[in-house]
């Protein structure tokens, strides 16, 4: 990566930051991680601190704009932004060791097993062999076609 070019630089003591914008010439889209590397060495700061907002790039150019703000402290920085996925990322904490537990072996079960129809509550049957209505009600009115006069 070369050509670094700074293209605004302000200081917003509120939020005790600076805000910059500067722009890179490169083959490929320049990474989080060594866009950090780059401003922590331009601008003598931890990478801690560094929040890159943007990386914009223009179809065919190998121009980058990027956007960032450097906080004076990383407490400044997580009480302003909070944590990202890329930092996460861009950090690839260790994930901690996971401790293993010996597997005891299965104890025997009966082979009886409870009833489980006993707890459940009956459900109503829709079928009409079943319905304990009178089998008057359940035969069917013959059709229109078939009715005698």
């Amino acid at each position: 990566m070369e050509n670094f070019n700074i293209i605004e630089e302000r200081e917003n003591p509120l939020f005790k930051r600076k805000e910059i914008k500067f722009t890179i010439d490169a083959e490929i889209t320049p990474s989080h991680a060594d866009t950090r590397k780059i401003i922590s060495e331009n601008f003598s700061t931890p990478e801690e601190n560094i929040r890159i907002k943007t990386i914009l790039g223009k179809f065919g150019s190998k121009t980058f704009t990027i956007t960032t703000n450097i906080y004076e402290s990383e407490q400044d920085k997580l009480n302003t932004e909070g944590k990202s996925k890329k930092d996460a990322v861009a950090q690839k904490e260790e994930p901690a060791p996971v401790e293993e537990t010996p597997v005891e072996p299965a104890q025997e079960t009966s082979t009886e097993t409870p009833s489980s129809e006993s707890s459940k509550p009956e459900e109503p049957s829709n079928k009409p062999d079943e319905s304990n209505e009178p089998a008057s009600e359940q035969t069917e009115e013959p059709k229109p076609e078939e009715k005698k006069e």
